[in-house]
């Protein structure tokens, strides 16, 4: 199968998760991301607001709140497909519905920073393969984030249910791989 056809085919079963199912499996997955060292040590993270049955951080959200972490979250640059800003979210307040309907930082009430270099990066997909590489919605707009010279991210991590898991992705020369992906059973290291 080709990406668009795996993209499909991953999209339909993460649809067709219950309300449970997507609460369960999502908060294995937190905690797996909670145990990492690299959660516990970072000042600076960035996050997503999830849509579509994706898996849920929002208590990743609420954590980094409470614990003084400063977080970053995407925007959609109107009028500029594939391309994202980053604001910096005190409160959930600082949100509003944006580009697909996906909660996004208000630019009114956010700073939105030249320069992003999180100490981790919680990423979502549509699936993952083992050795990093990811399939989004098909915007590339991560693809593009991970490519921007930038300082150091100690941590890309992926976020996926386990059978959003699949043997092997065919790469293309702009696709960049997490570091680390979290499911709901297991951590997975790609070398």
């Amino acid at each position: 199968m080709d990406k668009n056809e795996i993209r499909r085919s991953l999209q339909v079963q993460r649809e067709r998760l219950s309300k449970s199912e997507v609460e369960s499996m999502s908060r294995e997955i937190v905690f797996s991301v909670q145990s990492l060292a690299e959660w516990k040590k970072a000042r600076e993270v960035l996050l997503y607001w999830p849509i579509k049955n994706e898996v849920d951080v929002t208590p990743l959200f609420h954590d980094a709140l409470e614990s003084g972490k400063k977080i970053f979250l995407p925007c959609c640059r109107k009028d500029e497909p594939g391309i994202m800003d980053f604001g910096v979210v005190r409160a959930e307040e600082d949100l509003l519905h944006g580009s697909f309907g996906i909660k996004e930082p208000c630019r009114s009430k956010c700073e939105f920073p030249d320069v992003v270099s999180p100490d981790i990066m919680i990423i979502p997909g549509v699936g993952f393969d083992r050795r990093g590489y990811r399939i989004g919605f098909g915007g590339g707009y991560y693809d593009r984030f991970l490519a921007r010279p930038q300082k150091s991210i100690l941590l890309a991590v992926g976020v996926c249910y386990s059978f959003q898991i699949i043997d092997e992705i065919t790469v293309e020369a702009w696709d960049k791989p997490v570091q680390s992906i979290c499911t709901d059973k297991d951590i997975i290291w790609p070398e």
